[in-house]
């Protein structure tokens, strides 16, 4: 099957790029500079916010992966639906069989955040075209690149105490990023999940606070935690810009999406991708694991 992935040199998309290939299907790796890609796949150019190349990137595939988002703009929900419109136009035109879109939990019935309100609304007009999507919809990804994983570890590593609002007690499932992975590659040529909305998450369920104190442990760290219930979203994520890399407007949206409970209630996922996904402490390793080893290959190719 011919495939595009879009954000093939992000965080899932660099992943999923080279698991498509494994899987035997021929890949196209849209990004805005193909000249600078290295990754698997055929490079193409194509950006959301350019219908045109979008119609040129799309051309001549069987499947889409949308895996683009607008989180470090304050106008990110106006950008996402206007760029999933054109996406869902193009893939229609140019006769695309099946979108497949990873989107995020939460309960419709809760009082979603603007982030969580954005995905929903890019799963709707992705689909506005007539192109059959397939909705993958997860919470924490746990992986080395992670904007969510990268805020925890860091800080972690550069706090021994921290000052935090009541959300750290708000339950979430986490899931590796190599697990993500799997079900995405799973779920493409399934007829089962064509149109569907399925929910992923790793085995455990785990208020933040329980994340953040399993990491310090497995580094041996010591980590004090006061949750202080007046700490607003737009102090947090100003506080999180000066103690990790993750930058303010980025941040907001986070917090903001922190205050909602984001847990699978069905499992059907289970079902069409059979497989056991792994522990979070696993997932915890295996993302250091991964840090350490593009250390040593960055400190590598410094000392040349």
């Amino acid at each position: 099957m011919r495939v595009l992935v879009t954000g093939a040199s992000g965080f899932v998309g660099g992943r999923l790029a080279p698991a498509l290939e494994e899987a035997g299907h021929e890949v196209r790796a849209m990004t805005r500079h193909p000249e600078q890609y290295s990754g698997a796949g055929t490079p193409v150019a194509g950006d959301v916010g350019d219908e045109a190349s979008l119609r040129t990137a799309l051309e001549g595939c069987d499947a889409a992966y949308y895996l683009v988002h607008s989180l470090d703009s304050a106008d990110f929900q106006e950008r996402d639906a206007k760029a999933a419109r054109s996406f869902g136009r193009a893939a229609a035109d140019a006769g695309v069989r099946r979108i497949v879109y990873l989107g995020g939990l939460g309960d419709d019935s809760d009082d979603l955040s603007a982030h969580l309100r954005s995905r929903r609304q890019v799963e709707e007009l992705l689909a506005e075209g007539g192109v059959p999507v397939t909705v993958l919809r997860a919470g924490i990804v746990v992986g080395h690149g992670g904007v969510s994983w990268e805020m925890t570890r860091q800080l972690v590593a550069h706090l021994p105490a921290m000052v935090t609002p009541r959300w750290v007690h708000t339950k979430t499932q986490p899931i590796a990023v190599a697990d993500v992975v799997r079900y995405l590659v799973g779920v493409l040529e399934a007829p089962e999940a064509e149109g569907r909305v399925l929910e992923v998450g790793g085995p455990e369920v785990l208020e933040y606070l329980e994340m953040l104190t399993r990491v310090a442990e497995i580094q041996g760290r010591r980590l004090l935690i006061v949750p202080v219930p007046l700490l607003s979203p737009q102090l947090s994520s100003r506080w999180l810009s000066l103690v990790t890399s993750v930058d303010v407007q980025t941040g907001r949206s986070l917090i903001d999406s922190m205050t909602n409970e984001v847990v699978v209630k069905d499992d059907a996922i289970r079902r069409i991708v059979p497989f056991e996904p792994m522990p979070y402490d696993e997932a915890v390793l295996t993302a250091l694991g991964e840090r350490a080893k593009a250390r040593r290959v960055a400190g590598a190719r410094s000392s040349r």
